[in-house]
């Protein structure tokens, strides 16, 4: 058993906690939207091209060969798309038809995002606080240095959850949205714990394979739209950098 590779899961989840208060924190409500889901976009987009898709190709080639590996990706990823697509059916939401609307049209959109997005995060993080509880019974080092890598990218995430819900929920409901996706990081590594760290990079990789799709769908399908509308194209431009910059810095500590 690992008591600090539990401990590093709880710490590192605390920083999409951190993210949202400092998201509430701020003022200027519409700014605030635009930045954080322009830096969504950025961390979710490095995230599927940098750490996801390098990490599930590396996993499922070696373990099954190309050619089945390959057929076993692409299986998955859809199957991950289409949880989030059906899932999309049964939460409600309204598209921006009436201008005289189009406010809280938007309001809703948003939040219909913050309910996916929290959706899939919580299944990355279990994943994630797994990986990270594995890495730090195997080398304390790399479970700190993995530490702040995950939680450089989880402030950002914070910082959308905040954005999305900002408009329909009060700070208290928010916070506690936040602090269940938070600890879900902990249940992966919780999970391990529990059951003596039994492991298998053939499992993670699977797992993996259909938060790719979910992150997909939440990227091309959710927040590409709504940076898309972002009036103020060089608050969209920064924001998506420093997004991809955020998750970059973060694999440089991994």
């Amino acid at each position: 058993m690992n008591l600090l590779g539990l401990l590093l899961t709880f710490f590192v989840g605390l920083f999409i906690l951190i993210g949202t208060i400092f998201g509430l924190k701020l003022k200027d409500n519409k700014k605030l939207i635009d930045i954080s889901i322009s830096v969504a976009f950025g961390v979710v987009f490095a995230l599927i091209s940098l750490e996801l898709i390098p990490e599930v190709l590396e996993i499922l080639l070696e373990s099954m060969g190309v050619g089945k590996g390959i057929l076993i990706i692409v299986v998955l990823v859809i199957l991950g798309f289409l949880i989030l697509q059906q899932l999309d059916v049964f939460i409600p939401h309204h598209e921006e038809h009436n201008h005289k609307h189009k406010h809280s049209c938007h309001d809703e959109h948003l939040k219909h995002i913050g309910i996916i997005t929290s959706v899939a995060l919580i299944l990355h993080n279990i994943i994630e606080g797994m990986s990270l509880y594995i890495a730090s019974t195997n080398n304390t080092q790399l479970g700190l240095l993995l530490c702040i890598g995950i939680g450089l990218h989880n402030l950002p995430m914070g910082l959308v959850i905040a954005s999305t819900f900002l408009n329909e929920y009060g700070k208290k409901k928010i916070i506690i949205i936040s602090l269940l996706v938070s600890l879900s990081t902990f249940l992966g590594g919780f999970i391990l714990f529990l059951f003596g760290g039994i492991q298998s990079e053939f499992i993670m990789g699977l797992l993996l394979c259909v938060t790719l799709g979910m992150l997909m769908y939440i990227e091309f399908f959710e927040l590409l739209d709504q940076v898309l509308k972002i009036e103020n194209k060089k608050i969209s431009a920064i924001g998506i950098t420093v997004g991809i910059l955020l998750l970059f810095i973060s694999t440089l500590f991994e």
